[in-house]
């Protein structure tokens, strides 16, 4: 796929992705929503990112992998850790990506 090609896909996917959003948007801007509705709307970012990161926790590769050998679920378990910790974003990001490295250099390596 040349460069073109991708820059009229790009464009193609925003201009998709903005017709199917603004026309409710739109609609929406002029109502007052109930408050059940705003409040059942607080809760969409942390199932989405639960639906995405769960998965590929538990499940890497589409099997439930449930042991010590399974990095992201032990640098998952330690970025719950630190995270309550410290209630640091950047701590827990830098120290679960450490843990998942590290952790997968043990138990993937050879020998």
């Amino acid at each position: 796929m040349s460069p073109r090609d991708e820059l009229f896909l790009i464009i193609g996917m925003a201009l998709v992705t903005f017709a199917t959003r603004y026309p409710v948007l739109a609609i929406l801007s002029k109502r007052q929503l109930p408050e059940t509705f705003k409040l059942a709307l607080g809760f969409v970012p942390p199932v989405v990112l639960t639906a995405i990161v769960v998965p590929a926790v538990f499940a890497p590769g589409g099997v439930i992998w449930l042991n010590l050998a399974n990095n992201a679920l032990v640098a998952s378990l330690a970025a719950i850790i630190i995270a309550w910790r410290t209630k640091n974003l950047l701590a827990t990001i830098v120290a679960g990506m450490a843990v998942y490295w590290l952790w997968g250099g043990v138990f993937l390596s050879p020998g």
